[in-house]
């Protein structure tokens, strides 16, 4: 640190600006864009990032990823309900060969109607081929219901399969894999996006597998027919499947393009909705501004809806007047082969009916093909968090935690964050002992909560060690270290249950309750008058998302986490910052309980806190500075020593004195 800095650290004064002073804005500026793409500045959505993959892939990326796809989501089916998977696959190829036959029982029946001999005689001679034909239609309605009842029993057994899995491996992944960023954008990724299009999927392969079936059993008809209609059959369809994949390209785009607009607008919308802006909108009467800009986007939008529309609608026409002329040329060359006598006038007119069966097929298999392809990068995505959690899952061992804690030692411990190049913690050592309340003191970004999530097993040393009873708490079951923790933290879980599943919950039950523990816990933290004061009192709900529930104020909820924390009944309670948000008497109140009133000589407190006042009384207290402990001991040994705890204390004491102010050196004049 420059001699400066010092100067300006010991004095208290603002530091002098490294930088050219900033300039006067301008008097007129816009709210967002004004030319180019509207929607070209936002950020990329971790939900969005595979929207209109299908539209960048080509053909051939496609056709190859279908079969793992395929052989993927079978794999997932068959582990969730083996039998219901059988009869799908079963009734699917029968379906298909249903359809084959019934187009074959109708050429039959042309064969008939185009005979010789008189017109009634050649209806009551079709008239068996027709029966046939309404009982292989009958037989293929039966066969398609087959396939959606069993459909309808595997989709949500995937599904619950997947999610069950899902949330088991999140809730028990390690605390440090939660606080990294692209692993939080993965999992919501995976949970909004991945669980979605897994139900979503398992019809589409059904749909794909279906159109595939058909398309095959239509090549098999005319290949009875006669040889030379599969090369008809292939000039009339690919021209259909090259315009359903320039649609199907094209429509994908477009979902991306509108969703990335409709993002840019809610950005404004999001604001005039939003509760917590809504008062501070109102004072500063910018509704009037936000609806403005808000009109501009929109009015943005809608010219690019329209001009999607018709970019659309062109593409549409293009791709049906390739696909005609394609058909055109195959009933041409149809006409010309009745004409020379290579088929019967039945056979060709069979002809047209499966080609047309072929290219309807076709079209369906080429929208739903590229759906499966977009789809299942989701599914993917999910996959591999699964895959990923299991790697990131608590720590087991068969050494369990102490039932009764005598003392915690940190010898020598360092962490360091991802990311970070500073250590959080570096060579801390301190014994902590049943019985003692201790308080971790500091500037903000000193270590003190991260030597508390340390504490509480949260996060391995990646130095040193800790020892719970001369054990390494890296050779125990890492679960049941956190299940001798009590954490209270500053800004606690508004759990949408019942107020006294909210205390319960700190012992791993919404159902099961110590009558008599938990009214102890509600009164020693101030929250009885509280729940008192609810509608159902124990059984009030803590959350407006239903009926009848009830929102709690900051204060409040800090009351409820306190009694949470004191249910536990945990060998080691962590208070970090327990009463920011509560008034004085309240604070007064949970102090007195929790650091005076109700020490027990079996349990460890560490108390994190700004409020130096409220240490005082403290057995020991650790001064953090930059991840060491720079001071520890008592209130009065430290305030003796005169070093930075003295300071921090002279200061917020200094700002109760009326008409008093500190000198630079911290002391009171």
């Amino acid at each position: 640190m420059s001699e400066r800095t010092d100067e300006n650290a010991a004095t208290g004064t603002v530091p002098a600006p490294r930088t050219a002073p900033l300039p006067l804005p301008p008097r007129t500026m816009p709210a967002g864009p004004v030319d180019g793409d509207i929607a070209g500045e936002m950020e990329e959505a971790y939900w969005s990032v595979h929207d209109g993959a299908a539209a960048q892939a080509t053909v051939r990326q496609v056709l190859v990823r279908l079969p793992r796809i395929t052989r993927q989501i079978g794999e997932l089916a068959w582990r969730a309900d083996p039998r219901a998977t059988t009869a799908v696959v079963v009734c699917q190829l029968v379906s298909a060969a249903v359809s084959a036959f019934g187009l074959i029982a109708s050429v039959g029946v042309l064969q008939e109607l185009f005979g010789q001999g008189p017109t009634p005689d050649r209806v009551r001679a079709a008239v068996p081929q027709i029966l046939l034909v309404v009982g292989f239609l009958a037989l293929r309605a039966f066969l398609e219901a087959a396939v959606a009842v069993a459909q309808a029993r595997v989709t949500p057994k995937i599904r619950t399969a997947l999610e069950t899995e899902f949330f088991r491996l999140t809730a028990h992944v390690r605390l440090e894999a939660v606080e990294d960023a692209d692993w939080h954008d993965e999992v919501y990724r995976a949970n909004d996006r991945g669980l979605f299009y897994a139900r979503q999927i398992v019809g589409q392969v059904v749909s794909l597998a279906s159109a595939v079936l058909t398309l095959a059993g239509t090549a098999g008809v005319l290949g009875i027919l006669h040889p030379a209609l599969l090369p008809l059959l292939l000039l009339s369809v690919l021209p259909v499947g090259a315009a359903a994949v320039r649609s199907a390209r094209a429509r994908f785009h477009s979902f991306k393009r509108w969703n990335a607009l409709q993002r840019r607008v809610r950005v404004f919308s999001w604001l005039l909705l939003d509760q917590d802006a809504a008062a501070e909108l109102r004072s500063d009467t910018a509704q009037q501004a936000l609806l403005e800009e808000h009109g501009r986007l929109i009015t943005r939008i809608a010219e690019e809806d329209t001009r999607l529309g018709v970019q659309a609608a062109l593409s549409n026409l293009a791709g049906r007047g390739v696909g005609g002329l394609g058909t055109g040329i195959t009933y041409c060359a149809l006409g010309a082969m009745l004409i020379a006598g290579w088929l019967p006038l039945a056979a060709g007119a069979g002809a047209v009916l499966a080609i047309q069966a072929g290219q309807t097929s076709l079209t369906r298999l080429v929208e739903v093909a590229h759906l499966v392809y977009e789809h299942a990068m989701w599914v993917d995505d999910l996959l591999a968090v699964q895959d990923r959690c299991r790697g990131l899952q608590l720590r087991t061992a068969e050494v369990r935690a102490p039932e009764r804690l005598k003392t915690i030692t940190l010898e020598d411990v360092s962490f360091t964050y991802d990311g970070k190049e500073a250590p959080a913690l570096n060579d801390v050592s301190m014994t902590l002992r049943a019985g003692e309340t201790v308080a971790f003191v500091g500037l903000n970004g000193s270590g003190k909560s991260t030597c508390a999530k340390v504490l509480a097993g949260l996060h391995d040393v990646q130095r040193g060690r800790m020892c719970w009873d001369g054990v390494d708490v890296r050779t125990m079951d890492a679960q049941s270290v956190q299940q001798r923790v009590a954490c209270v933290l500053q800004e606690p879980v508004h759990f949408p249950f019942s107020a006294l599943a909210n205390i319960t919950v700190s012992t791993g039950s919404l159902t099961e309750a110590d009558p008599e523990r938990a009214l102890a816990a509600a009164r020693a933290a101030g929250a009885d008058q509280v729940i008192a004061n609810l509608p159902g009192q124990w059984d009030a709900l803590l959350s407006k998302r239903f009926r009848g529930g009830q929102e709690l104020s900051g204060g409040q909820w800090a009351k409820v986490a306190v009694a949470r924390g004191l249910y536990k009944h945990a060998q080691l309670l962590l208070l970090d910052e327990p009463t920011a948000s509560m008034d004085p008497p309240s604070e007064h109140a949970v102090y007195e309980a929790v650091l005076r009133g109700r020490l027990r000589e079996d349990q460890i407190t560490v108390l994190i806190s700004h409020r130096l006042a409220s240490v005082v009384d403290c057995d020991r207290i650790y001064v953090f500075d930059t991840g060491r402990v720079v001071e520890s001991g008592s209130h009065d040994e430290l305030m003796a020593h005169g070093g930075l705890y003295t300071r921090m204390f002279t200061l917020q004491a200094d700002g109760y004195r009326a008409g008093q102010v500190a000198d630079p050196e911290g002391a009171a004049r």
